[in-house]
Parts: structure tokens; C-alpha cells; sequence
């Protein structure tokens, strides 16, 4: 199966009784249709890209990494890239990249969709992201480290959250939050 194949199967198991999120995974699948090569940076000026959101077992602490480029506290996430066989892979991937992990409990079931503009991820203008959301966890004491793309590693305690965060941060941190809390 490939990348496209598994990201448009992925999106269409996936639901959400959110009607926003339910919109965005149609604009997605929608896109993924329209779109052969959908799934890779190439196709200008919109295309998927997966992340994780890593929280601590417990579900009380967040790592989030100080984006070099944006200068802004995200989860871990980016593009698809060859020889990625599934989007949880690319956002599994991604986490590990970003973030030094040398391992985590991951869930393989997206969490979260969000679309946002990005000015500085290619030269021809302004993108747009299709972001598929991922969650895991991992001991709040597990080692980590600072990539090349990021100027800063770090947890924080749920109720002392970076005060430049979005509110699609937040919700992902929400959903992302329960799920991990219902298992």
C-alpha cells in the first residue's frame, strides 16, 4: 500500500463527533482525491504532514519543542518523506527526530486534525499544511534532546502552559489529553 493509500484509508476510518474536525478530515479526504501526490511537500500549495503530541504517562505534563524557524512552542510533526509507508509512521518519525526519544508508547489512531498557513517552508509562497495528529506518552523523566530544527526541548506542566500557544494547541493538548486518560 502506499503513503497515499494508507493516509486516505487512515482518514476514512477515522471519526470524530467534533463537526469541525469532521470537516477538516473531509476537506482532507477531499484533497487526498483531487491529489495523487497529496501526501508529499511537491504538491504546491497544500499537502498532508503528520505530528505527535507526546504527553507525560500520567497525562499532566507536555513536551513541546521551540520551533527554530516559527520561534513558537509546537508538538513534534513535519513532512512526509520517502520511504515513509504510513502517516502514523511519518508522524512516529517525526516525534523521534524532534524530539531524541528513544522510544515511547505511541497511539496509531489519529487524535487531532489541523490546517494552518506556514511563510517560511518553501520558497514558491505560502503552504498549507493538512496536519494529522498523533498522540503518546512516555515516562516524564525519559531523556530527550534538542534537534537541528528546534532551539529548545522541554516539558511543561499543564497548568503552566507557554503563553504564545494557539488555541488549536490547546485543543489538541484536550483531545489528546482524554484520550490518553480513557485507556
Amino acid at each position: 500500500m502506499s503513503l497515499h493509500a494508507d493516509a486516505t484509508a487512515t482518514l476514512s476510518r477515522w471519526h470524530s463527533d467534533d463537526a469541525r474536525q469532521s470537516a477538516l478530515r473531509e476537506e482532507l479526504l477531499g484533497h487526498l482525491s483531487a491529489h495523487p501526490d497529496g501526501v508529499w511537500r511537491s504538491c504546491f500549495p497544500a499537502h498532508l504532514t503528520a505530528g505527535t503530541l507526546v504527553l507525560s504517562e500520567d497525562a499532566e505534563q507536555v513536551l513541546l519543542n521551540l520551533h527554530g524557524k516559527a520561534q513558537r512552542w509546537f508538538a513534534f510533526g513535519g513532512h512526509c518523506e520517502d520511504g515513509d509507508a504510513t502517516l502514523a509512521g511519518v508522524a512516529a518519525r517525526e516525534a523521534r527526530e524532534e524530539s531524541g526519544l528513544a522510544g515511547f508508547a505511541f497511539d496509531p489512531v489519529p487524535v487531532h486534525i489541523d490546517v494552518h498557513e506556514v511563510g517560511f517552508c518553501d520558497p514558491r509562497g505560502t503552504v498549507r499544511h493538512l496536519d494529522v495528529r498523533f498522540v503518546a506518552t512516555v515516562p516524564a523523566d525519559a531523556a530527550h534532546d534538542v534537534s537541528e530544527e528546534s532551539l529548545d526541548v522541554r516539558w511543561w506542566p499543564l497548568d503552566a502552559l507557554p503563553d504564545d500557544l494557539g488555541d488549536e494547541m490547546h485543543e489538541l493538548i484536550a483531545v489528546s489529553r482524554a484520550r490518553v486518560l480513557s485507556r
